[in-house]
């Protein structure tokens, strides 16, 4: 069975004045997949989801988010999505219930599922004990669980995912993305921002790398690492560098803070570090944020 297409960018363009955000930029989102848009501030991925969502035009090239266009037919395209925002955006002088009845209303909800859709959803998000509470008594783990209970009211078919998880504890994160991970089994298709590599490297069944308006990078995360990176990566001081110069098999790599070693084994590493008389600060398998690093030259910190 052929799977559907949710969202097919082609040569997309986005030109401010003189300034080009977005540079002819493709990719296309199976539907059922968690899709994620990685890069540093400025690299495009909000100008992208703009244009997706149908709130900025393009100058050129085309989308199809389930072969509408946004651009033409954005109410049709806003009515099949979800958006988890950055900010929480709640009334806060208002209970749990009385916000989403308010927002139930904006997005078409009919009056007579409005009831039982929040329950649903309140109950899913491991909210229904907080129903009569008022916003501001919340916590800022919950606020962020509402968000995405205000998101899935009236049953996207493409939900986004704006810095979901940003600021959050470890426990109310790794409980969103459960939530993800079901939400994707449902059928949902998602669309993911995030500062976090190891989020990504976790939902995403596929992601692009994007840096100051174009797409450096697409695959799996696996994928990506594997293309990318050396098995294992060990860092060291940088005062270390003079003694790192020229080995065979490792390659060196300068970060905010250390000094990166990667190689193919672990023997590699440990033979260098007992010749040099180095101790390494840690040794770990290379993952997506070193992807993210020898790509764009930028640490994690800086983005958007």
């Amino acid at each position: 069975m052929e799977t559907m297409i949710a969202l097919q960018c082609s040569n997309v363009k986005k030109q401010f004045g003189t300034f080009a955000a977005l540079k002819e930029v493709s990719l296309s989102v199976q539907q059922g997949e968690c899709f994620g848009l990685l890069g540093p501030n400025g690299a495009g991925k909000s100008t992208l989801i703009s244009m997706i969502y149908g709130s900025l035009s393009r100058t050129s090239g085309s989308i199809q988010v389930f072969n509408q266009d946004p651009q033409v037919q954005g109410r049709a395209v806003r009515a099949q999505l979800g958006v988890v925002t950055q900010e929480n955006n709640l009334d806060s002088s208002m209970t749990v219930l009385e916000n989403m009845q308010m927002f139930s209303r904006y997005v078409g909800v009919p009056k007579a599922e409005r009831k039982k859709r929040i329950t649903e959803l309140l109950d899913f998000m491991l909210l229904s004990h907080k129903s009569s509470a008022v916003i501001e008594s919340l916590s800022g783990g919950m606020k962020r669980r509402l968000v995405f209970v205000r998101a899935l009211l009236h049953k996207p078919r493409l939900l986004i995912l704006d810095e979901p998880t940003t600021g959050l504890d470890p426990a109310v994160r790794q409980l969103l993305w459960e939530k993800v991970a079901e939400l994707k089994k449902s059928g949902v298709t998602i669309i993911l921002t995030t500062h976090y590599m190891d989020e990504a490297e976790r939902l995403c069944d596929r992601l692009v790398i994007m840096d100051e308006g174009t797409i450096r990078a697409h695959g799996t995360p696996r994928e990506l690492i594997l293309k990318n990176c050396l098995a294992y990566v060990a860092g060291v001081e940088k005062i270390e560098k003079t003694k790192l110069q020229n080995l065979a098999g490792i390659t060196l790599i300068e970060d905010p803070h250390h000094l990166l070693l990667s190689a193919n084994s672990l023997e590699a590493l440990t033979n260098c570090f007992t010749e040099k008389q180095i101790k390494p600060i840690f040794i770990r398998p290379s993952n997506l944020e070193d992807v993210f690093l020898k790509i764009t030259g930028r640490e994690i910190a800086d983005n958007d």
